[in-house]
């Protein structure tokens, strides 16, 4: 076999990474409890579900961002993603507890957030990005990076306008930071990211991303499980 036909060059890898984040979008809107979320008419059990478990996966980004980066740099790995990652680490500092406030609002407490235990898919999304972080390919966590913050520049603050005009969940102004930060701030990164990405020709790296994506996409929908959404909303 000729060498140049071995293993095909990936020429659109940025415009599959883009269809990951798409194709979450569609799978969420067919989602009955994701689309609620979205057109506001969400109720408060629903509502509280899903900010705590993004709490218990969010809570995670940062340490395990940070880890992945220093690993690069200690491994000699590519010294810009290494920098990219760090930079990204900084980012999400501290919004955990935009989450607790939320919850707080809304009659959660920390310690009774502290009592839920994440449900299968969100213990298998921080999974697998300490796997990548600590022992696989550290640079894959950006393709986790990227889909979520696309989801956010698309749903975010759709979801905060339309929560608010619908004015069904008691105290619900004072419940929406994380959505209503994430919904302004994502844009920018998602531009910063593909800029950056842009100029990756390292077909392993393109693949540890797109892998990371892919995994990101297929977990997250697990995040609005119905079978999970019963036991965080009335705890014992």
């Amino acid at each position: 076999m000729n060498a140049h036909t071995e293993t095909p060059v990936m020429t659109n890898w940025l415009t599959t990474l883009e269809q990951e984040a798409r194709t979450l979008l569609e799978e969420l809107d067919t989602h009955p409890e994701a689309r609620r979320l979205f057109d506001g008419s969400v109720d408060k059990d629903g509502y509280v579900h899903y900010l705590l478990q993004t709490y218990h996966y969010a809570r995670w980004t940062t340490p395990l961002l940070a880890e992945a980066g220093r690993r690069m740099k200690r491994l000699g790995l590519h010294s810009r993603l290494g920098d990219l990652l760090l930079q990204k680490s900084d980012e999400e500092r501290g919004h955990e507890r935009w989450l607790l406030a939320d919850l707080k609002n809304l009659g959660w407490p920390a310690e009774r957030v502290e009592r839920q235990l994440p449900n299968p898919a969100v213990t298998a999304y921080v999974a697998w990005n300490r796997f990548t972080s600590r022992c696989g390919r550290p640079e894959a966590f950006l393709g986790t990076a990227y889909v979520l913050e696309y989801l956010s520049v698309h749903r975010a603050s759709q979801s905060v306008e339309r929560m608010l005009a619908a004015n069904t969940i008691p105290n619900i102004r004072k419940a929406v930071t994380f959505l209503k930060a994430h919904g302004t701030a994502d844009e920018k990164h998602v531009e910063e990211l593909t800029s950056l990405l842009s100029a990756l020709t390292d077909r392993e790296e393109q693949a540890a991303l797109l892998l990371s994506a892919r995994t990101t996409r297929v977990l997250y929908l697990g995040l609005f499980a119905e079978e999970a959404r019963g036991n965080s909303a009335h705890p014992s």
